[in-house]
């Protein structure tokens, strides 16, 4: 059954950690293949749930150590028609999977949850496309009906929420935003930023937020930023407006380098933990209400231990 989602933990005062770049640690660190960054196949693969236990549960350890809240994102950022058909997933066995990494993430919550550290389930929905290039972009219709059938399946599930990640434009952002509504689920979007701090599309952070709520009247529950370093929009977010509280997560990646370069690069740029782990305080005293802070690409154990760190209340106060 899904614990909270009549109401989510995470938006009151606590800060809830996030797990960091799943499809990178599998890929650089563990060595799995990964074709299209698509980790739902492991479940499906030999010892592949095993890899997915053992990473999940690090963080519920890594919650449960520092007294913190967590979110945990299934691992089906690709599990939707267009790249399920290139793993050779048809509906059926897409709903299958996506059923059954919720189930995955139910076995950590019942380890390592506990009354100072709640763990909140959000099914994961990706883009359609490209995560980085917005290069077939849907209209809002179409993009609704494109992801409905996956915010139903986890409708269906233990799900507290579902959460669009790494969003290049709004009308796939209103597109899953409306599928959530028609499923009545909470729903929190996700957009990705260049180095400027604006989508690929050259789209301020602030239209396109201003975007979804508009045609939404305000259906997300709050946005997030993914798949960026806060060197890319911590000038974007400071001394801004109202509407910048209605970011309330950032999952940071670990390097610094563009999208572009990130495409290219044929080694993993970890970057540095505790540095990460400072910008993120840094940005808190500018922006209090960002309470969901994690990681994406490049990003492990190490670099959430570091935001641990410095923002666990058992070592503040």
């Amino acid at each position: 059954m899904a614990y909270y989602r009549h109401q989510l933990p995470q938006r009151s005062d606590s800060i809830f950690i996030t797990d960091g770049g799943l499809e990178t640690v599998l890929l650089f660190q563990q060595g799995w293949d990964l074709p299209d960054f698509a980790a739902f196949t492991l479940m499906d693969r030999p010892l592949g749930t095993e890899a997915l236990h053992e990473y999940f549960n690090s963080y519920g350890a890594l919650a449960q150590t520092y007294g913190m809240g967590l979110v945990l994102e299934s691992p089906t950022w690709r599990a939707n028609a267009d790249w399920g058909k290139r793993q050779g997933y048809d509906a059926a066995k897409l709903a299958d999977v996506n059923r059954r990494a919720i189930a995955l993430l139910q076995i950590t919550r019942s380890i390592y949850s506990g009354p100072h550290n709640p763990i909140v389930i959000s099914g994961c929905i990706g883009p359609r496309g490209d995560g980085y290039r917005p290069d077939h972009p849907m209209t809002i219709r179409e993009a609704q009906q494109y992801h409905q059938p996956q915010i139903d399946t986890f409708h269906r599930t233990a799900a507290d929420l579902v959460s669009g990640l790494t969003m290049t434009y709004p009308e796939e952002a209103i597109g899953i935003a409306l599928a959530a509504q028609t499923a009545q689920m909470p729903v929190v979007i996700s957009f990705t930023v260049e180095t400027d701090g604006k989508l690929p599309t050259g789209l301020s952070l602030k239209d396109a937020i201003q975007t979804v709520d508009q045609a939404t009247h305000g259906y997300p529950t709050y946005y997030m930023i993914n798949c960026a370093h806060p060197i890319h929009f911590d000038q974007a977010l400071r001394h801004q407006g109202p509407w910048v509280k209605r970011i309330q997560g950032i999952r940071a990646n670990a390097s610094m380098m563009s999208h572009t370069e990130l495409d290219a690069a044929e080694t993993l740029d970890a970057g540095n933990p505790q540095d990460l782990g400072q910008r993120f305080h840094s940005l808190r005293q500018h922006l209090p209400h960002l309470t969901v802070l994690g990681g994406c690409c490049g990003t492990d154990q190490r670099h959430i231990e570091a935001i641990c760190k410095t923002h666990s209340p058992a070592l503040v106060h």
